[in-house]
């Protein structure tokens, strides 16, 4: 009885997860776009396209977190030694990609950081 409730939990759960991460990454998508088309209008393209990667970027990788806890969830219940394995390789599959788009985007972070005029050292006042 007990595993069955927990079968059936997860069978709802998990869609919900799922449904989670696929509306973080679509609502990413939308306004990441919108971002840019309105950064293009005002001329600004160059800045708008990248912070519209990097809003893009940190929302794909709460969404692909999403997905992976949903597959977490799915393989928890009496997993088979198949389901652990797609599992392990979905969940490094994932891993990389998270790691890989986290650097760039603090890439990306740092090369608008230093395109940023200068407005004096944090803490200290701005010669007159």
């Amino acid at each position: 009885m007990g595993e069955e409730l927990l079968v059936d939990v997860v069978d709802v759960v998990v869609p919900i997860v799922e449904a989670c991460g696929v509306t973080v990454i679509s609502y990413g998508a939308l306004t990441a776009f919108a971002r840019l088309v309105t950064g293009l209008l005002r001329r600004d393209g160059e800045r708008s396209l990248s912070r519209a990667r990097l809003r893009l970027g940190r929302l794909l990788v709460v969404g692909l977190e999403f997905q992976l806890a949903a597959d977490i969830l799915r393989s928890a219940v009496a997993p088979s030694f198949e389901e652990i394995g797609q599992l392990a390789a979905i969940a490094a599959i994932r891993t990389a990609l998270n790691f890989f788009l986290e650097r760039e985007l603090r890439q990306e972070q740092e090369r608008l950081d230093a395109d940023r005029p200068e407005s004096g050292a944090v803490g200290q006042p701005t010669p007159a």
